[in-house]
């Protein structure tokens, strides 16, 4: 393992030219860089300087070894000053995960704004729902997360992770304009008890909301299609194959011959930003600030 010292004491040789204006600029004396460049020689096997008049020039070795000794400071520059920023810039990776709908209505808004207000912040983005994601925040491989709570089946949140709502919003059961009960403005879950349901897969948070609306006004619901996509979902229930629960910011773009009720009582899904208490960073405190000032849609109420 080469020392740095020694690389800066050849990549100023290389810069300046002689031994003598190398010291000067590191403020060393001229014994001090020949002997940092004689203990470089037997680390690196060869021969770095030569002879050159009375002063010395770099060999072939010399100059391979300070190309490299160049990158390695300018990258060692850079690393002190992202380091020196942390306190006042928001920089480095943001590593994001949420569910579809609040990526789709939510980030990209925020991270425009993120893009032009710290340009030297690198965002990534994963889709999934909040029993992939959650686990993935806890081991670290995720900063933020925007996952669902459902007032039906409010969402379990770990030891050591921090929540914020970011949306509220009103939750329609979406039928069929041919559905018999399609003219209606609003109804009761429990009027749908022969009814077909399509939903997200089991064990995601709209799947066990459904479930235990259902069941909790005694109706075990039939589930025949489970997509993971709420414009999936819409599609076959324009075709009155199915309903479907739908939060607001999902109902748009509808295929023609849907119709949205409100229920009886009112079903509510909140947005919920999730991080590690202990990772508050300024990264992750930048996007909860972006994605906090985004503006609600139809439904939504956004939360301070």
């Amino acid at each position: 393992m080469f020392s740095i010292e020694r690389l800066r004491a050849l990549a100023a040789v290389a810069t300046h030219g002689s031994i003598a204006q190398a010291a000067r600029t590191l403020r060393m004396t001229p014994s001090g860089v020949s002997q940092q460049l004689a203990k470089l020689e037997r680390e690196a096997g060869h021969p770095l300087l030569e002879p050159h008049g009375r002063s010395v020039r770099l060999t072939h070795a010399g100059r391979v070894l300070a190309g490299h000794a160049d990158r390695l400071l300018c990258q060692l520059a850079a690393a002190q000053a992202d380091l020196a920023d942390l306190g006042d810039e928001v920089l480095g990776p943001l590593r994001l995960g949420g569910i579809g709908s609040a990526v789709r209505n939510l980030l990209p808004d925020a991270l425009a704004a993120l893009a032009e207000a710290h340009p030297r912040l690198t965002p990534t983005v994963v889709d999934g729902e909040a029993f992939d994601l959650l686990p993935r925040l806890l081991n670290g491989e995720l900063d933020l997360l925007l996952v669902e709570s459902w007032a039906a089946r409010p969402l379990s949140v770990p030891e050591g992770v921090r929540v914020r709502t970011l949306v509220s919003e009103e939750v329609h059961i979406a039928l069929s304009e041919r559905h018999p009960l399609g003219d209606r403005d609003t109804l009761d879950p429990a009027d749908l008890a022969d009814t077909v349901w399509a939903c997200c897969p089991p064990g995601t948070e709209p799947y066990e909301a459904l479930v235990q609306t259902l069941r909790s006004r005694g109706i075990e619901p039939d589930i025949r299609y489970l997509v993971a996509e709420h414009s999936t979902q819409l599609a076959l229930v324009s075709r009155n194959l199915a309903a479907c629960l739908t939060p607001a910011m999902s109902r748009h773009p509808a295929p023609p011959g849907v119709r949205f009720l409100s229920t009886r009582p009112a079903l509510r899904r909140d947005i919920r930003a999730a991080w590690p208490a202990r990772g508050e960073s300024p990264p992750v405190r930048a996007c909860l600030e972006a994605v906090s000032r985004g503006g609600g849609g139809t439904g939504r109420s956004r939360q301070g």
